[in-house]
């Protein structure tokens, strides 16, 4: 079976354990080399290969604790814990970026000869080449099957390759003008460290706290509930992220006023199959607007509603109007960035309440969470 068709827990686990495979396999021929050859640093070089182990057996972990079914006390699953592994991972690339600034500090106050090996000079060279190829194959699949936790085990490996550069080019301007600048190169690399460790766990929490769905996605889905027979519009989808490849969601759609509650019963269990088989999002609830079907007056009074409200231009949509005898209601969406929506809100009820006196106006006003 090709890796593309592997379920995406497989997959995960396998890359993770491939990088393991590298680290375990780097780390013992850098404590060999370091050994035979009495270089210390050397040794713990290769103790960082195993840090970096870690990281792939946390991913491993967290895979298979967000994998585990739903439970009575986690009854939407367990997949936010990918997120948890990915926020640790972050965590240790900061500590490693920390911990290279101290070390450069402190080289940069008490500067010594440096000592440059063939052999420890070799193993950096293998090193640069090994974490360049693992960390580009690790994030590639991380980025194929959304997992944070690949992605920033892969960026990990990335840096390494990159401190492990910076260190030749440091000896190679040592060996040529005699010029120590490695404590400054490996300065200026730690600070990218930290910079990198900082991105990835502010993304890592911004999934955790609930990001906008992707325009693409959010509109391909209105267009399938919008596609179904007896549909007129779909409208507030909202979704829920409870890890990789495990949302729900909620809408509403709009629907011809003559239909019975058996009729919109079976329209709104073939809305929820589509877009489960489309999309692969449960919609948990499905909200109904009616839709005038009959008298020209209603369609005259939208569109004048409709000129009045969308004038404003923090207004971004109007739907789900309705109008009877007694009232007339609607939904608006309103930006984000507006800066006084309460008096937004009232200004438009008055603007409608003036163009139907004898009517009663009931606006709802509706968050902007999805395009």
């Amino acid at each position: 079976m090709s890796q593309a068709a592997m379920p995406r827990e497989e997959r995960i686990i396998r890359t993770s354990a491939i990088g393991i495979g590298a680290n375990l396999a780097l780390a013992g021929f850098k404590a060999v080399v370091g050994l035979l050859s009495h270089s210390i640093a050397v040794v713990l070089d290769a103790v960082n290969n195993l840090s970096d182990a870690l990281s792939s057996l946390i991913t491993i972990i967290g895979t298979r604790l967000a994998h585990r079914k739903p439970d009575k006390k986690h009854p939407y699953g367990h997949g936010r814990v990918e997120y948890i592994s990915a926020a640790i991972i972050a965590m240790i690339v900061l500590y490693a970026g920390l911990t290279s600034l101290i070390e450069s500090v402190k080289k940069m106050i008490e500067p010594a000869t440096p000592d440059y090996t063939a052999p420890g000079l070799i193993i950096i060279a293998v090193a640069v080449v090994v974490k360049l190829l693992l960390g580009h194959y690790v994030k590639k699949v991380g980025q194929e099957v959304d997992s944070d936790s690949l992605i920033n085990s892969g960026e990990d490996a990335r840096l390494d390759a990159v401190i492990s550069a910076a260190t030749l080019a440091a000896a190679g301007v040592w060996l040529i003008w005699g010029v120590s600048v490695e404590a400054w190169l490996a300065a200026v690399i730690s600070v990218i460290i930290l910079r990198s460790g900082v991105e990835m766990l502010r993304e890592t929490i911004s999934r955790v706290l609930g990001e906008r769905a992707s325009g693409e996605e959010t509109r391909a889905i209105k267009q399938t509930a919008a596609a179904v027979d007896g549909v007129l519009g779909a409208y507030d989808l909202v979704l829920h992220d409870y890890g990789p490849e495990r949302r729900l969601g909620s809408m509403d759609i709009e629907v011809p006023d003559t239909m019975m509650a058996s009729e919109i019963d079976g329209l709104i269990r073939r809305v929820q199959q589509e877009v489960y088989q489309k999309h692969h999002v449960v919609l948990t609830a499905v909200g109904i607007y009616a839709y005038n079907t009959s008298g020209d007056e209603a369609a005259r009074l939208r569109d004048e509603v409709r000129s009045l409200v969308m004038a404003h231009d923090d207004v971004l949509q109007m739907h789900g109007f309705y109008l009877d005898e007694d009232e007339v209601r609607f939904d608006i969406v309103v930006d984000f960035m507006c800066p006084d929506k309460e008096s937004l809100y009232s200004g438009i009820i008055d603007q409608v309440s003036a163009l139907m006196p004898n009517r009663r106006v009931i606006v709802n006003l509706d968050t902007d969470v999805s395009d």
